[in-house]
């Protein structure tokens, strides 16, 4: 690009490049120079506004990484996608102010030993370079990123740095006791604490967009990190100093109704927010003493999240089918399992919300409550007061239900409970921690439940995994790996697709490849030719291989069909999936 040495770009310019390229016509460029810099703070922004479509590829539009790319390959300098989740903010925010970043277009991206590296829309003005090199002692790299990110990060990484600095000064102020902020700023008689609202405030409205499941806050000797785990992986977000970690974990305490002075103890609460979007979510909070303090995690329900049709949560037709039957039963029970983390909530209460119609009583006993739901009675279990989930089932069969959901069977008590329930008229849905359907089986046989009451009272069971779905806006089809495939199948055999998908990485999905979870599932209706194996000697594998021959997919057969239809890959079919349960 003919540009000058430290020369800004301009719209003229930008736009006399873009029309020699190709990629805008006259009319287009008559349609630019009319509105100018149409509102926008950058050309390059300007251009990007009016959503032109590529003259000659149809599905490329004129937008701002289309535009940065090329001005990126003309200053021969990398093209940066700002990441937040790989950019350590608390390290690279010190080394520019607020102000000079926002006076040269600036955003500090990167820190080693040697350098600085910092993400402009201008790479062919470099003014500011000298001073960032005598400031931090390193020198400068520079990398091309869309100046709606920079501008939209820099406040982001700037205020929040503004309020961890104003918070620590007014601990060292105050002698360190940050705690008692807190509670003067939940009267809103004291502005000091408005640092730590801030960072709060931003906590929970960066987890939301991110699609994080869980916020952790985990105290370590000076210092406290803040993790989220998105699409089942947790990623580093974040790290406070200690002193403002513990003014952050004493505020959310107070927010949830806590005890703010017990650190020794764990406690659980609940609060509710709204996401940027306006949607009421519910987050269930835990903390757990440390050697070096409170560890906070949050658990986020979003509604959206947890209460969603079979074929959003993954169910092929015939899963969706066998379920459907199991759970239309009037009576008995039916059990999902699989391990913590598995989705077996998120299936239950969409099941339980598709069967809580006016003429049914749907009572459930959960420990905690997950998501509180109208359609629903619901208790929760206070071992404080002796309300276990015995105790609980017990009184739930004097309140008249016709549906009861048991959080999950723990002991003998329960699943004899749980069992009397379903023998006497009652739907039971429950939740067992085993490796896969047929396992439920002996697992009721050890806690003690008679083989012939299982026979009973047993409808069937479903085991479940989630998988991260492949992001469809960057998955790219390669060749099947054979060998692969065939350990995913064995010992059954199952043709290989002659293509799969792969993870490739975008903006969309923050370059991992993936974009939200679906779930696999292996269902296990009773009958009578099952219930004929299940006795006080029952052989899982003679089990599961006649479960098989009536037509129970298994988890590993259910993630090939997912693979096969190019949401997920094999790697991450097997990651999930134990090898022994093939």
């Amino acid at each position: 690009m003919a540009q000058v040495q430290d020369l800004k770009l301009s719209l003229q310019a930008l736009c006399q490049q873009l029309l020699q390229l190709g990629a805008l016509e006259k009319e287009q460029l008559t349609e630019i120079q009319q509105k100018g810099m149409n509102g926008k703070s950058h050309p390059v922004q300007a251009i990007a506004s009016h959503s032109f479509k590529h003259p000659r590829q149809d599905k490329q539009r004129i937008d701002e990484e289309f535009i940065m790319r090329h001005i990126a390959n003309e200053a021969n300098l990398e093209y940066f996608t700002i990441d937040p989740l790989k950019i350590k903010a608390s390290e690279v925010t010190p080394t520019m102010s607020f102000a000079f970043a926002k006076r040269h277009g600036l955003l500090p991206v990167g820190l080693t030993m040697d350098e600085v590296v910092v993400a402009t829309a201008e790479p062919f003005d470099h003014r500011w370079i000298a001073d960032i090199e005598h400031i931090n002692r390193r020198q400068v790299k520079i990398v091309v990123a869309n100046p709606s990110d920079i501008e939209r990060f820099q406040v982001e990484f700037f205020t929040l740095a503004a309020s961890v600095s104003g918070a620590s000064e007014l601990h060292k102020k105050q002698g360190g006791n940050l705690e008692s902020l807190v509670e003067l700023g939940n009267k809103g008689s004291d502005a000091n604490d408005e640092h730590i609202v801030n960072i709060v405030d931003w906590l929970f409205q960066y987890a939301f967009e991110q699609r994080a499941s869980d916020i952790h806050i985990e105290p370590r000797r000076e210092i406290a990190k803040v993790r989220f785990r998105i699409d089942g992986v947790l990623h580093p977000v974040y790290e406070f100093p200690a002193t403002v970690s513990n003014a952050v974990t004493s505020r959310i305490k107070s927010l949830g109704r806590m005890n703010i002075a017990e650190k020794r103890k764990p406690q659980d609460s609940r609060i509710k927010t709204r996401t940027p979007n306006g949607n009421e979510v519910e987050l269930r909070l835990s903390t757990m003493p440390t050697a070096f303090g409170e560890k906070l995690v949050m658990r986020i329900f979003d509604p959206d999240v947890l209460l969603r049709n079979f074929n959003e949560l993954g169910f092929s037709k015939e899963d969706s089918a066998h379920w459907d039957a199991m759970t239309k039963h009037t009576s008995g029970i039916v059990l999902v399992t699989g391990p913590t983390g598995s989705g077996k909530t998120t299936t239950l209460y969409s099941t339980l919300k598709q069967l809580a119609t006016e003429d049914v009583n749907v009572c459930t006993v959960e420990d905690p409550i997950e998501m509180v739901e109208p359609a629903f009675n619901q208790m929760q279990v206070n071992s404080q007061i002796d309300l276990d989930f015995a105790s609980g089932i017990r009184a739930l069969m004097r309140q008249d239900p016709d549906i009861i959901m048991v959080g999950e069977i723990r002991d003998a008590e329960t699943a004899e409970m749980a069992v009397q329930a379903a023998l006497t008229g009652h739907l039971v849905l429950s939740t067992l921690h085993t490796n896969d359907a047929p396992s439920a089986i002996a697992r009721l046989l050890h806690i003690g439940v008679p083989h012939y009451l299982i026979k009973g009272a047993l409808v069937g069971v479903m085991a479940q995994r989630l998988v991260r779905t492949l992001c469809p806006h960057c998955k790219q089809k390669m060749p099947t790996n054979s060998a692969m495939w065939q350990d995913l199948v064995q010992p059954w055999s199952a043709k290989a697709p002659e293509y799969t998908y792969h993870p490739v990485g975008c903006l969309e999905c923050r370059n991992t490849g993936f974009m939200g979870r679906a779930g696999l599932y292996e269902v296990m209706p009773m009958n009578d030719t099952l219930a004929e194996l299940v006795h006080d000697q029952t052989d899982l594998s003679v089990l599961r291989r006649s479960a098989m021959k009536q037509g129970m997919r298994s988890l590993r057969l259910s993630g090939a069909q997912k693979v096969a239809a190019g949401l997920t890959t094999i790697e991450e079919v097997l990651r999930v999936t134990p090898a022994e349960l093939g």
